[in-house]
């Protein structure tokens, strides 16, 4: 897989920090939590809705960005994680 960023070359909090970035741009807050902010708490202020998001690493050698309900998305693509959170807390 080349272009492919693995987990032991970006962080578990740059890969939040993406996804937060994202998730803004959506209309949803989003603010660091946990040790060292290794968790993210994202929130929709039109639903009232609220998640933790986390990352682990995933098979593919990249990470995985999960949060309640079973909602998953791979974080190579933080865009398309950020439109499936939204529309998880959104609808």
């Amino acid at each position: 897989m080349s272009g492919t960023v693995g987990p032991t070359q970006k962080s578990r909090r740059q890969c939040l920090a993406a996804l937060a970035s994202e998730a803004q741009i959506r209309g949803l807050q989003c603010r660091p939590a946990g040790p060292d902010g290794a968790l993210l708490h994202a929130s929709s202020p039109s639903s009232g809705r609220s998640t933790m998001v986390f990352t682990v690493p995933s098979c593919s050698h990249t990470w995985t960005y999960l949060w309640s309900d079973g909602g998953s998305a791979d974080a190579v693509d933080p865009a398309k994680a950020a439109d499936l959170l939204a529309a998880f807390l959104d609808g």
